[in-house]
């Protein structure tokens, strides 16, 4: 019997859609019910491997500057991608600054 992934779920995880807009980079996430969700917004910085983090709002249906687990406001892609799907998505462990077992 094959697991059906529940309606909260990326429909294919490890893939974010990207659009780009100035110095802007939107990252998405679809869900397997076909829902849209945005996750981030970095923006650019000089620097390829250092991004100005903003967390999607659903509230206020927009973007806010946010900081990241390790007490940053910019970082590396994946470290926003991994905040923003521990939020969204309801995984602490993405927050989670040390690698090591908690026990």
């Amino acid at each position: 019997m094959s697991h059906q992934p529940g309606p909260g779920t990326l429909a294919r995880p490890g893939q974010y859609p990207v659009r780009f807009r100035a110095q802007f980079a939107y990252v998405d996430g679809h869900l397997t019910d076909g829902q849209v969700l945005p996750l981030c917004r970095l923006r650019y910085g000089a620097s390829a491997s250092r991004w100005r983090f903003a967390i999607y709002l659903a509230s206020r249906d927009s973007y806010a500057d946010s900081i990241l687990p390790n007490g940053q406001f910019a970082g590396s892609p994946e470290d926003a991608l991994d905040c923003a799907c521990g939020l969204y998505l309801n995984d602490p462990t993405a927050w989670r600054t040390d690698p090591s077992p908690t026990n």
